[in-house]
């Protein structure tokens, strides 16, 4: 069985085509610039060197239609007719309260994905635009909806609610969602595999230019560092994390802002990028630390103390920890941070193998012989996430 995953952007469109027979990546690539001049897609067939096609792509619609064309093209196709794509599964941002678990997409579905765009002004649109385009270029294929959301809906309203007044909850849904739910979910259960144990504690820690950490028990969220929008929680490249309240009106009675330029400032100007004054990018923040790069050092400092409080406080949430688990491009590529993050938990019985550390590849332990609790790598794969919830609805 083949499915097609897809994941809009505003601007964007990444897919990956993936046999599920035996979990293989057929194709895979990514649609730039859409509705912009200079459009092209890259598009690798599994075995080949990429190529580069550039062609105008007015709408998402167009960059479907694109991205369909290469994976039958004679030369670095990966199928011979549209008809071998069984199923689509899309990647939707936010499914507010509505939605638990992924659904099978129909208009009903669609109307309550289009309700959450107040939650999710920045990225559903776009996820509702995939699935038009797709249901229009492919209308009888069967499309399932997978939400960032919904693996965090297990959480508790001691966990989820904020200390407001009630009417904002009742009027707007105002309460903790949380995101990066696919790949936390993910990553969780990979874990249980390794560990022989579907009900161990474990802290998953999604560390990219987004990052999260999550609380997991038995297979379930019970806790989530994100919030309402995935500004709440840890630094990020350009997203502030936690702070006072108090500090917006503050910043905007005396810069003058307005409410969309004081989201400007927490989502795209703070984070590393505000702190280091370089680079919202690790690595570069990494090599100007190196360089002694003041400011840099301080952003590295920063980021890996708000995610040593977060284990912390997930480990007294949980009433311990079995394993701590590092995902996504820092998580999964950077040991030095890894080793900065660890140092000092001994004290939760958290000790990584420094040798063991700077391996890359696979999913793989990294703790030392003295830790009581297992460290672990592994490489995230949500599009193979989302395959599998497809062919589990389907």
């Amino acid at each position: 069985m083949n499915v097609l995953v897809i994941n809009c952007g505003s601007s964007s469109l990444k897919y990956q085509l993936i046999d599920m027979d035996n979990e293989v990546v057929l194709g895979k690539g990514l649609a730039e610039r859409i509705g912009i001049d200079g459009s092209r897609l890259k598009h690798e067939k599994t075995g080949m060197e990429a190529v580069v096609i550039n062609k105008p792509m007015p709408s998402h619609v167009e960059a479907i239609q694109i991205v369909l064309d290469a994976l039958v093209d004679a030369h670095h196709g990966v199928i011979t007719s549209l008809s071998e794509i069984n199923a689509v599964g899309h990647r939707v941002v936010h499914g507010g309260h509505k939605f638990t678990k992924s659904v099978l997409i129909d208009s009903k579905v669609i109307d309550g994905i289009r309700e959450c765009i107040p939650l999710g002004p920045l990225h559903n649109p776009a996820n509702i635009t995939g699935i038009e385009a797709c249901q229009k270029l492919m209308p009888h294929t069967k499309m399932v909806a997978v939400f960032d959301t919904a693996f965090h809906q297990t959480m508790s309203d001691t966990a989820f609610m904020y200390a407001l007044p009630q009417e904002y909850y009742r009027k707007y849904n105002i309460r903790r969602y949380g995101f990066h739910g696919t790949s936390h979910r993910f990553v969780s259960m990979k874990a249980g595999e390794m560990l022989h144990n579907n009900n161990a504690k474990i802290i998953t820690c999604h560390l990219g230019n987004g990052s999260s950490l999550a609380a997991i028990k038995d297979g379930i969220c019970h806790d989530t560092s994100m919030g309402l929008t995935p500004v709440e929680g840890l630094i990020m490249g350009t997203r502030c994390g936690d702070i006072d309240p108090a500090i917006i009106p503050f910043i905007m009675e005396n810069e003058n802002l307005s409410a969309k330029e004081i989201s400007d400032v927490m989502n795209k100007k703070s984070g590393v990028l505000g702190i280091s004054e370089v680079s919202s990018d690790f690595r570069d923040i990494e090599e100007a630390s190196a360089k002694g790069n003041k400011n840099a050092e301080l952003a590295l400092n920063m980021f890996c103390y708000r995610v040593k409080k977060y284990i912390g406080s997930y480990a007294a949430v949980l009433g311990g920890v079995d394993a701590l688990v590092f995902t996504a491009g820092i998580g999964e590529n950077s040991s030095v941070l890894r080793e900065r993050i660890c140092e000092g938990l001994d004290f939760l019985g958290i000790c990584i193998d420094t040798e063991k550390n700077k391996l890359r590849g696979d999913a793989r332990f990294i703790q030392s012989e003295k830790s009581t609790v297992k460290v672990m790598v592994i490489p995230t794969n949500e599009e193979l996430m989302i395959a599998k919830d497809t062919v589990a609805l389907l």
